[in-house]
């Protein structure tokens, strides 16, 4: 498991297992929240899985799962909401923590300067600098 701190209470990591979760727990985490939708997985790593594993643990789960084909406005907003109404620190996943980092990304457009956003994922690993245009553009609108 790779967890990489994007801020105090948000960070992201490639695909984990369920029996990653006591590992989470034990670092603190209060939600997990899957980006990733359970067609990229086998069975054994499906959201319903580590969802069992999270609320054995004592910890809340969420799902807002997307791919590159379904990112957009209502996967964005679901974060957002996710992220206002979830006790912290949150944990997210997808395959790579790219897309957790993404739409992470995208929720603080308009909030936080672009560059503090990018500066942020950057610290974590992810490289992107090719989104500043679009969240400019999203924070603008």
């Amino acid at each position: 498991m790779d967890i990489r701190r994007i801020s105090d209470t948000y960070s992201v990591s490639p695909q984990i297992e369920p029996t990653d979760i006591p590992a989470i727990a034990e670092a603190g985490f209060k939600t997990v929240i899957c980006n990733r939708p359970d067609g990229e997985n086998p069975p054994g790593l499906h959201m319903s899985e580590v969802k069992s594993a999270a609320e054995a643990a004592g910890l809340v789960f969420e799902d807002n799962p997307f791919d590159p084909s379904t990112f957009g406005p209502a996967a964005i907003e679901k974060q957002k909401t996710l992220l206002e109404n979830s006790e912290t620190p949150v944990f997210a996943y997808c395959a790579s923590g790219t897309r957790c980092s993404i739409v992470w990304a995208f929720t603080q457009a308009g909030t936080l300067p672009t560059d503090d956003i990018l500066s942020a994922i950057q610290g974590a690993g992810y490289q992107l600098d090719h989104l500043r245009g679009q969240l400019d553009s999203f924070a603008s609108s």
